[in-house]
């Protein structure tokens, strides 16, 4: 294998959804990088033009997309822009989540559940049958799904993302059996990341003292998911990899329970 030539995405076209901040702004200056030119998609439409602006800073190209995942319409619209934009995609990476934590399952709100279930597998499972069938007519193309650890081993205080990002693993599994051979579909399963969305809690003491018993004893820096993506990503390093997800998680499911 020429490794160079594996991970050069020179002339890829990546859409990131989420891709303006925390992991996913993380892999779009990755991929930019690499080569890649990337589509950039979230809610606010402002913090995709400043990541393009750091991608242009690369040398590489971008676009902006405002995009609400959890509604039908802007996924069907996101679509539209990336092929009308850039002609196709070769990579789909559905990034964008959402895992508030509610005093309780039955202070779960419907709103609330609604928005974490549109978001972390409505958005995904949409995005992926229009990017994927699109991939499939023009030869090929990959998509990874982020998902969390939680997914399979959920805790009570997040029954609502943990119970959308199972959903997520299995429809990797299912739009792998779909799009293969052409498109291969994975996922990474994350754990705990500093991100501006973790800090709240990252920091903290508790979430210290938990950390330290982690193999790892820390939790993850964004670009650390970064090396697992341009893998699932690449045609050639993981062209016999479908329908895998990987737990990039530091063995925060797995504490230490004593020092050896």
């Amino acid at each position: 294998m020429d490794i160079a030539k594996a991970y050069d995405f020179t002339g890829k076209v990546v859409c990131i959804t989420g891709g303006s901040r925390g992991l996913g702004h993380a892999m779009a200056l990755g991929f930019a990088q690499a080569g890649a030119s990337l589509a950039i998609a979230s809610r606010k439409v402002e913090s995709c033009h400043e990541t393009v602006a750091e991608i242009n800073a690369l040398g590489r190209q971008g676009s902006a997309h405002a995009c609400h995942v959890a509604k039908w319409d802007d996924c069907n619209r996101l679509f539209e822009e990336v092929i009308a934009r850039w002609g196709r995609c070769d990579v789909l990476i559905n990034n964008a989540g959402m895992s508030p934590i509610a005093s309780s399952s039955l202070e779960t709100s419907e709103d609330l559940y609604d928005k974490v279930l549109g978001v972390n597998l409505k958005g995904p499972f949409r995005l992926s049958a229009l990017f994927g069938s699109q991939m499939v007519k023009d030869g090929g193309g990959a998509i990874i799904n982020i998902s969390s650890i939680a997914s399979i081993r959920p805790t009570p205080d997040t029954a609502p993302y943990a119970a959308a990002k199972s959903g997520l693993n299995v429809i990797t599994t299912a739009f792998a059996m779909e799009y293969g051979p052409s498109v291969r579909v994975n996922g990474i399963m994350c754990g705990p990341f500093i991100t501006d969305v973790s800090k709240a809690w990252v920091h903290t003491d508790e979430f210290k003292q938990r950390a330290a018993t982690y193999p790892s004893g820390r939790a993850g820096n964004a670009d650390e998911v970064v090396g697992a993506a341009l893998y699932f990503a690449s045609p050639i390093a993981s062209s016999y990899t479908t329908g895998v997800m990987l737990p990039i998680e530091g063995g925060s499911s797995f504490p230490k329970t004593g020092r050896g």
